[in-house]
């Protein structure tokens, strides 16, 4: 059988390239055979953090040069890249935690790699994204990743409003200190019915999934201040083929009960929609109460 170290090496690594390795997202454990081997052969890497990479790569025996590529100067070391890059060097990057490019910086970097003319070599390894997504069930298989909201609570209503029926799940990364504001603002949003995945700590110790209703994620973040705690990946129901007829029911129902009283409106949505009488009844009642 052959040795894990020689199935990574049996792979092409060109010089020069920009490598984009995913690294753990909290386990140390999950890094990849092929992402030890490239960080080994690169010739200088690339880091959100060179700090936490450095400690990262030395839990490995990996020294290299670090160059710093963060959100703030993004663009002007990407152009040092590409003169690392012109001067026929390998340049791994890694951002703190997880897949570059996805909620990281590394986005303009492949570009300003790209566009010179340089190959870029995605490393495929741990993403709090697609774990969150493996975990969440067949409710979220087809889905739409929007990264964090905005932090300030208008902003935020704005971005989610034409949301509301969207027919795929919708994940989002939260941080600590804003988990439940952020949680009550979906439900304001979306309503409380949709099923909603809190994913805390994502392959850390203190890890943990919860599955419930938007309606119920705030009540069990507060029933525990340590669930508010760590890093937060969020994936939401979309919007139901079933909710989109509940709701163009409500819209018909509606504009029936500012002419007609609750009987004659369900009588004639039921006429309409083909949908049973007593339902719509039960529905222009509370739409009336309200």
């Amino acid at each position: 059988m052959t040795p894990l170290s020689e199935l990574a090496q049996g792979q092409q690594y060109p010089a020069p390239a920009l490598y984009v390795v995913a690294t753990p997202i909290g386990n140390v454990a999950d890094i990849t055979l092929r992402a030890l081997h490239v960080l080994g052969l690169a010739d200088r890497i690339a880091a959100e953090d060179t700090r936490n990479t450095g400690q990262l790569l030395a839990r490995y025996g990996i020294s290299k040069p670090l160059v710093a590529v963060h959100q703030h100067n993004e663009r002007a070391a990407a152009q040092r890249i590409v003169e690392y890059l012109q001067a026929g060097e390998r340049v791994a990057y890694v951002s703190d935690a997880g897949t570059p490019g996805i909620s990281d910086p590394g986005a303009k970097l492949v570009e300003a790699a790209r566009e010179a003319g340089f190959p870029v070599v995605p490393l495929p390894g741990a993403s709090a994204l697609a774990t969150a997504l493996s975990a969440a069930g067949d409710w979220a298989e087809t889905f739409s990743f929007l990264g964090f909201l905005p932090p300030k609570a208008k902003q935020r209503a704005t971005m989610l409003q034409p949301l509301a029926g969207h027919p795929y799940a919708m994940v989002f990364y939260e941080a600590p200190h804003r988990i439940l504001e952020t949680v009550s603002a979906l439900a304001e949003a979306f309503g409380g019915t949709r099923r909603m995945l809190i994913a805390r700590e994502l392959t850390k110790l203190h890890e943990a999934l919860h599955v419930s209703t938007l309606a119920d994620g705030p009540a069990w973040l507060a029933a525990d201040p340590n669930r508010q705690r760590g890093e937060f990946v969020l994936v939401v129901e979309g919007m139901t083929a079933q909710a989109t007829g509940e709701a163009d029911h409500d819209t018909l129902l509606g504009l029936l009960l500012e002419e007609l009283s609750v009987s004659s409106a369900a009588r004639v949505a039921a006429s309409i929609t083909g949908t049973s009488r007593n339902a719509l009844y039960t529905r222009a009642l509370a739409l009336k109460k309200d």
